[in-house]
């Protein structure tokens, strides 16, 4: 029988400097991306923050040296926010690559008690610090505080800031009714399950042309015009 001719194997040739190149250009990609993430963030843009101040919010994000890209991780940051007592939540994204968001959501003070001369905030925790809020000037029943501090914690904080003083003040027919006094002069009665409406505030007192008065929003909105 006839053998078959073995045809020769070809030896493939390492192509040497195409490998040089490959490594090199993967170096260079390598290097090159981590150079941009390696970019400091440029800006820091604080949004929604009423009583902490930018400088605050970024102290606790720890961000203050401005960070690399790479190192300023968005949950990070996030949840060292969240750990201060004064944030109930928080945002934070990037935009156009460096510049760093982060949208807060504060624990709001509510008011600071006169009894024990702490400010409330909106989880009903007590704290030392005062901030720029009402004060509650007498006691108040527990049921009724607990209630008053979870119906405070829906009042917007633009009126919030115009409140200057808390009473409680029940009569013969509600006795969770409270005497607000404002910082532009007028007052106004409320009862717990009518609080939300402290809310409109703004909106109807200027239908009274800047008169003062009180302003009865626990029976229906009659404003009495206070006497000069």
């Amino acid at each position: 029988m006839a053998q078959k001719k073995l045809k020769p194997v070809k030896k493939r040739r390492l192509h040497f400097k195409r490998l040089v190149v490959g490594l090199l250009l993967m170096y260079f990609l390598a290097f090159l991306g981590y150079k941009i993430l390696d970019t400091p963030i440029t800006n820091i843009y604080i949004e929604n923050n009423s009583f902490l101040s930018d400088q605050e919010i970024i102290d606790i994000a720890k961000v203050g040296h401005y960070p690399s890209v790479l190192s300023a991780i968005n949950m990070t940051i996030k949840d060292r926010l969240k750990k201060d007592i004064y944030i109930a939540n928080a945002k934070v994204y990037k935009k156009n690559f460096s510049q760093l968001h982060i949208y807060v959501i504060e624990n709001k003070p509510l008011f600071l008690n006169k009894s024990t001369n702490q400010t409330i905030l909106q989880d009903g925790t007590a704290v030392a610090r005062k901030f720029p809020v009402a004060t509650l000037i007498n006691y108040v029943p527990d049921k009724i505080y607990s209630a008053l501090i979870t119906k405070m914690a829906t009042v917007d904080t633009n009126v919030i800031g115009r409140i200057s003083e808390i009473e409680y003040r029940p009569n013969d027919v509600d006795n969770s009714r409270f005497l607000l006094a404002m910082n532009d002069g007028n007052y106004v009665y409320l009862t717990l399950n009518k609080f939300d409406r402290i809310n409109s505030y703004i909106d109807i007192i200027k239908k009274f042309n800047n008169k003062k008065g009180i302003l009865y929003l626990d029976s229906g909105g009659y404003f009495e015009i206070l006497e000069n």
